[in-house]
């Protein structure tokens, strides 16, 4: 698979993000990143830290860490990339929510929902 994307550094924020290495079309699925599961029980320690600031919700009793390219995405309140979560194959999937240029920053929405305007803080993530 193809994966359109590298690690640089992001035009807006100045700090490291992922960026388009040619077009992405709008659906497209960008990365499947199989992830690392981390319990709950262990977030203070999770928090304690610099894996603190990577990690997705998967659901009540986990936290997943992406593996690939999927924890490098920097938040975005108008995010061009969407994530969601494929509980059966243990990976978390990311799509193009609208078309991306090369050299533009992905990035995904903290929330879930790309457009979602909701202030970020502890507990983000998929619900």
């Amino acid at each position: 698979m193809d994966i359109p994307v590298e690690v640089g550094l992001s035009p807006t924020l100045g700090i490291r993000g992922l960026l388009a290495t040619r077009d992405i079309a709008a659906g497209e699925v960008i990365e499947r990143c199989p992830v690392v599961f981390i319990p709950v029980a262990q977030e203070d320690a999770l928090e304690a830290t610099v894996l603190g600031n990577y990690y997705f919700l998967w659901d009540d009793d986990f936290y997943a860490m992406a593996l690939g390219y999927g924890s490098f995405q920097n938040h975005s309140y108008h995010a061009n990339v969407r994530f969601q979560r494929d509980f059966e194959a243990q990976q978390i999937v990311f799509t193009a929510a609208k078309a991306v240029l090369k050299g533009e920053e992905l990035t995904i929405n903290y929330n879930g929902d790309p457009d979602d305007v909701t202030p970020i803080d502890e507990g983000f993530g998929v619900p």
